[in-house]
């Protein structure tokens, strides 16, 4: 009996060479469907929110606006609505993943496995993505069909580039929001003290070059500006900014919020004791 337990060998853990594809597609996919689940919500929600801006900032002001950068006011404003709804349910996609997740006792759930912080910043922060690009894309079907929108696409390359940019940057935003935020009043404080000002005051409703200094100057330091003037640049052709400046500063945040997000997870930040 004693010959027989000792020529037992315990099951081995699994050792993965490179990139653990299989855990990394489990938690990209747990993301997906923690928002598809409550699509009326997470989508439709902030579809019926932008249709609401366009009724008021269109129907009810718009027609006595003027030309906006060479196109109607309802044409200009409506990029930058889409943009707006892509921001916001990205960073909402992660960051109440996350704390949830520490407050529900459940970050076991992709501690545990075997999934290094590359892996587990890149499922958050991905998922975060896809709902953004899901949340814009349909925003974007439904606004251009309204009358006073006329959507059109000028440049596509930009109007997916910014699209999937900020959807990044504001996923892994909400993915340091989240490790940081202890309760759900510090996570809606980041929300709506920092989030939705940087939105408001970056241009989605007017031309920055209108205001007057130094508000002028410091918008060009809102890395929020850039994202909505390129992608507004996509579909109507003009630019309050630098595009260059616009691609590579986003670029680079991006980059950084990467980095910044993976330190986090490889040191474990308020997820182990």
């Amino acid at each position: 009996m004693r010959d027989t337990a000792e020529s037992v060998i315990p099951p081995q853990p699994r050792d993965y060479h490179g990139w653990n594809w299989s855990g990394f597609f489990t938690l990209y996919q747990r993301e997906i469907r923690r928002f598809w689940k409550v699509g009326t919500q997470t989508v439709a929600a902030p579809v019926v929110t932008t249709l609401l801006y366009m009724l008021v900032f269109v129907v009810a002001v718009g027609a006595s606006r003027p030309a906006v950068g060479g196109v109607t006011f309802g044409h200009f404003v409506a990029p930058g609505l889409i943009m707006m709804a892509i921001l916001n349910n990205a960073f909402a996609n992660s960051s109440s993943s996350l704390i949830q997740a520490k407050m529900m006792g459940l970050t076991p759930d992709f501690l545990t496995p075997p999934l290094s912080a590359l892996e587990q910043v890149s499922a958050f922060a991905l998922g975060a993505a896809t709902r953004g690009v899901v949340v814009g894309a349909v925003t974007a079907l439904v606004v251009g069909v309204l009358p006073g929108a006329g959507l059109s696409v000028s440049h596509l390359w930009a109007v997916v580039y910014f699209g999937a940019v900020a959807s990044l940057i504001l996923g892994l935003a909400g993915v340091a929001a989240g490790l940081w935020a202890e309760k759900f009043d510090q996570l809606a404080a980041v929300t709506n003290f920092l989030i939705m000002p940087m939105t408001f005051l970056s241009g989605t409703f007017y031309l920055v070059d209108k205001l007057p200094e130094p508000f002028r100057s410091a918008s060009h330091f809102n890395p929020f500006f850039y994202l909505i003037d390129g992608f507004r640049y996509g579909f109507i052709g003009h630019a309050d900014g630098s595009i260059a400046i616009g691609v590579v500063s986003t670029g680079l945040l991006t980059v950084a919020l990467f980095l910044w997000c993976w330190r986090l997870f490889v040191t474990g930040y308020r997820l182990k004791s």
